[in-house]
């Protein structure tokens, strides 16, 4: 096992490496910028190193800073979390190059998945169902016209390196495709730095499904179930719940086996994660995370497997020591990301917390970095906790998180809890009855 782990990530997610690292035995390092001098990891880590200013781009994305942080402090390992440069194939390349251990995929494998085109290619070769759409990039309106036709409308152009909603755009006629097209283009240039876009049929009311995967180096693969994670604005996910409600058991083992087997064929090691869409009875592969999620901690609660020590045991080339009908899948649980921002505008609350209180009870967690005192800074995303409630049904997981909702207290910034508290009791979330769409109009609906 590793002595010491250097954590290249910030907030709620590094002090949940730390967790697991300190459980474990093993040391950890905490990187920061001037701007998280006094974050709760730094405070908790066996070791702490500024590697630069507030903004991203001189401190979290700077991979020599990091690379050297790890060499001053003798670290063994380097674990991303999310963001930042978790799906970063060259970070990792560097840090296996400089003889640590990446906490994750191989770079080849990062570099696969982290294009949609050719993510969507591997897909297809090992088996996974693909939404219908264009084989590569589309270099032309004239082409995208072309294709448009063979699938039909309405379509969806998105970006080929992209991500969180940047560069994707929904046309409905010739016409609206030809400005989208290039608004596409605009948008993938200026966020990735690749104009390149692609197209898929776009789906009226899916559901946005995705399945855990675990993955050693002797060539043993499993499934953790599903999450639903449909409930997002502006691609954004707010809300995740395990298992999905829209699913029956042979569907949930009919995707997990396809899963499984995929990501066989594809050889890949550690934590990953296959986003699909969901309607009428079918699965559409959409991409992969080769990366630890923002939302795992539901697949936790109702595996009762830690991801992050699994994470740290398949790194260092251990196998998983259990097979798919060793993992029993247990009641049902549900995450609320709470964002620092205005729960009608979404605008960003950066500030200093004065009075917090965070709920507990059986079946309540909350990973978060928060304290009284503590600076919500405002370089970087604006989530500040994840409650996650667990329940023996869906019922009970319901009734606890509206009382852990209740609860919870965070004063000093405005915060989405007040937003959480009106979904939870909308009867088409309490029925399941909800798309991708659906919290767009809910929201849409509260402003007009």
């Amino acid at each position: 096992m590793f002595d010491k782990v250097l954590i290249a990530n910030r907030g709620e997610i590094a002090l949940r490496i730390h967790r697991a690292c300190r459980e474990m035995g093993i040391r950890t390092v905490a990187v920061h910028s001037t701007a998280d001098a006094e974050a709760m990891h730094v405070r908790l880590a066996d070791e702490s190193v500024c590697i630069g200013p507030a903004p991203a781009r001189d401190s979290y994305l700077n991979k020599a800073a990091i690379l050297s942080a790890a060499t001053i402090t003798n670290a063994d390992a380097i674990h991303p979390g999310y963001g930042f440069l978790s799906e970063n194939a060259d970070f990792a390349s560097m840090v296996e190059e400089h003889g640590f251990t990446f906490i994750g995929p191989s770079p080849d494998h990062i570099r696969m998945m982290g294009d949609k085109i050719t993510a969507k290619q591997a897909a297809k070769q090992a088996g996974l169902p693909v939404v219908p759409g264009s084989e590569g990039s589309i270099a032309s309106e004239d082409e995208a016209l072309t294709v448009a036709e063979g699938i039909g409308y309405p379509v969806l152009i998105k970006a080929t390196a992209g991500g969180g909603g940047k560069g994707m755009k929904v046309a409905d006629s010739p016409e609206a495709l030809r400005e989208a097209f290039r608004l596409a283009r605009s948008e993938a240039k200026a966020a990735f730095g690749n104009p390149d876009v692609y197209m898929e049929k776009y789906l009226g009311r899916p559901r946005h499904i995705e399945i855990q995967i675990l993955a050693d180096n002797h060539g043993n693969v499993v499934h953790l179930g599903e999450r639903d994670c449909s409930l997002q604005r502006k691609h954004q996910k707010l809300l995740e719940e395990a298992p999905s409600p829209a699913l029956n058991a042979d569907q949930r083992a009919r995707i997990g086996r396809i899963a499984c087997e995929a990501i066989a064929k594809l050889g890949y090691r550690n934590a990953g994660t296959l986003e699909f869409l969901y309607e009428n009875g079918e699965f559409y592969f959409i991409e992969m995370n080769t990366r630890l999620q923002v939302e795992h901690p539901v697949t936790e609660m109702i595996s009762g497997i830690d991801l992050v020590r699994e994470q740290l045991r398949v790194a260092t080339g251990a196998p998983l020591g259990y097979g798919q009908a060793d993992i029993r899948f247990s009641g049902h649980a549900v995450e609320c990301r709470i964002n620092a921002e205005n729960p009608e505008t979404f605008a960003p609350s950066p500030g200093r917390i004065g009075g917090y209180h965070a709920p507990g009870g059986l079946g309540v967690r909350v990973d978060s970095g928060l304290y009284a005192g503590y600076r919500v800074p405002s370089h970087y995303d604006s989530m500040i906790a994840k409650l996650i409630v667990h329940g023996t049904s869906r019922n009970e997981c319901l009734m606890r998180l509206r009382r852990a909702l209740g609860e919870f207290v965070v004063e000093g910034v405005q915060t989405t809890i007040p937003l959480h508290a009106r979904i939870v009791n909308e009867p088409d979330f309490i029925n399941g009855d909800y798309d991708i769409h659906w919290l767009e109009k809910f929201v849409a609906q509260r402003t007009e």
